[in-house]
């Protein structure tokens, strides 16, 4: 069964809301094998809201709306679903009955305008709404085809799907299992990692292939769905194989931790240590080391020198090495990683200097950068070009340092 939600209120389409119920209903729904295919947050606008539901129910066998349920003007779900499925309103009075003895409870007089409530799609069955005025309703428009009008607060939505919405799907849902297998790839493009893995996923419609694209990072999603746990791994040990062979070392997780998770992975397997020295990332490499539980283990600290003054003080270097462009040299980073390795004790070091801009210093451009790598066997510097923005080029920087250390430093052949 596939699904569709649409979640409905001008408010959602403003900065100061966010779609919450949707992502909570897609992960209750991917837990009963059902694959949510589409997302839609509409407006109160009767054209546009009746055309998406339409279409929506022309496409999936479950549609599940959230919102719009409310006694205003503007709230048209009820309405809307009701033209889209060629279906009257009709007004129950037993509902109108449990809508006046909720407000006699809290001492107050029902508003006229709340008589809208009582409304129900024809053939349609209400669903009890212990936490709010608004019913809920399930519709089946064919034997295959279901539509639920859910209520917009997360407090009144939850309970009535546990309560109500789940229970009808466990009955028409065959037994499900979704397994997702993660890789996550550095130092290449999404448009590189698809052009080497789009021959093999393209020749399965189960799993499903997901790319993801951030800076200096690709996500390959596998999503496999089957009858039993046992055939959805089953797949993605077929097709996981095809993946890491055309991939190979570019894959640096394959349980999507990111990368300072899988660098700390490689440090404490092998008893190992590192320290780091930053300029132009200004600890933000530390930072992502630490961010990690357990980090303590395997990262012994680091030095923020930003200033040359303080290269020279806290690392040891002679000013005459730094002077003016000598500073965004490649010395200069074998000279901090080397350095900061030394006065720690720590196994490996990483050095990052370079210029993130947003204008040149000392002849470089925004993105010059250079990564300092020092072990007791070698100490080396890496020049990168990087573009974007000040924090898109911090933030490659240390993607980039970071997956040098594993490839050229704790590879399994190092």
């Amino acid at each position: 069964m596939n699904a569709e939600i649409i979640a409905v209120g001008s408010e959602m389409l403003t900065p100061q809301r966010t779609d919450t119920n949707s992502l909570w209903l897609t992960a209750e729904l991917n837990n009963l094998g059902i694959e949510v295919v589409a997302k839609t947050i509409v407006g109160d606008d009767r054209a546009r809201l009746t055309e998406t539901i339409a279409d929506a129910t022309r496409r999936s066998e479950l549609v599940i709306l959230t919102g719009g349920l409310g006694p205003t003007e503007d709230d048209l779900t009820r309405e809307c679903v009701a033209a889209a499925t060629s279906r009257t309103l009709v007004f129950s009075d037993a509902l109108l009955q449990d809508i006046l003895e909720r407000f006699a409870r809290f001492g107050r007089k029902m508003a006229d305008n709340n008589q809208r409530q009582a409304y129900l799609i024809e053939g349609a069955e209400a669903l009890p709404n212990p936490n709010g005025s608004a019913p809920g309703q399930w519709l089946t428009t064919a034997p295959d085809r279901h539509i639920a009008l859910l209520p917009g607060p997360p407090k009144e939505m939850k309970p009535m799907y546990s309560a109500q919405i789940l229970p009808r799907l466990q009955a028409l849902q065959p037994p499900m299992q979704i397994r997702v297998l993660t890789y996550r790839i550095a130092g290449m493009g999404e448009s590189d990692v698809d052009s080497l893995v789009a021959p093999i996923y393209t020749q399965y419609t189960n799993p499903v292939t997901t790319i993801l694209a951030k800076p200096g990072d690709v996500e390959l999603h596998f999503r496999a769905r089957c009858a039993t746990t046992a055939e959805a791994e089953a797949l993605l040990a077929e097709i996981g194989p095809k993946i890491d062979a055309v991939l190979g070392d570019r894959i640096y997780s394959r349980d999507g931790s990111p990368l300072e998770a899988a660098v700390g992975a490689l440090l404490k397997a092998r008893g190992a240590t590192l320290a780091v020295a930053e300029s132009c990332t200004g600890g933000l490499l530390a930072q992502r080391l630490t961010s990690v539980p357990g980090s303590s283990d395997y990262f012994d600290g680091g030095f923020v020198v930003y200033s040359r003054d303080l290269k020279h003080a806290l690392l040891g270097i002679r000013l005459e090495d730094i002077a003016g462009p000598l500073i965004y040299s490649e010395n200069t980073a074998t000279y901090l990683a080397e350095a900061a390795r030394l006065r720690t004790g720590a196994h490996y070091s990483l050095a990052i200097v370079g210029v993130a801009g947003p204008g040149p210093d000392q002849g470089f451009d925004p993105g010059h950068v250079v990564v300092g790598l020092s072990s007791a066997q070698k100490t080396e510097a890496r020049t990168l070009k990087l573009f974007g923005d000040r924090e898109r080029i911090r933030f490659m920087a240390t993607q980039s340092a970071l997956d040098l250390l594993r490839k050229s430093y704790l590879a399994p052949s190092q």
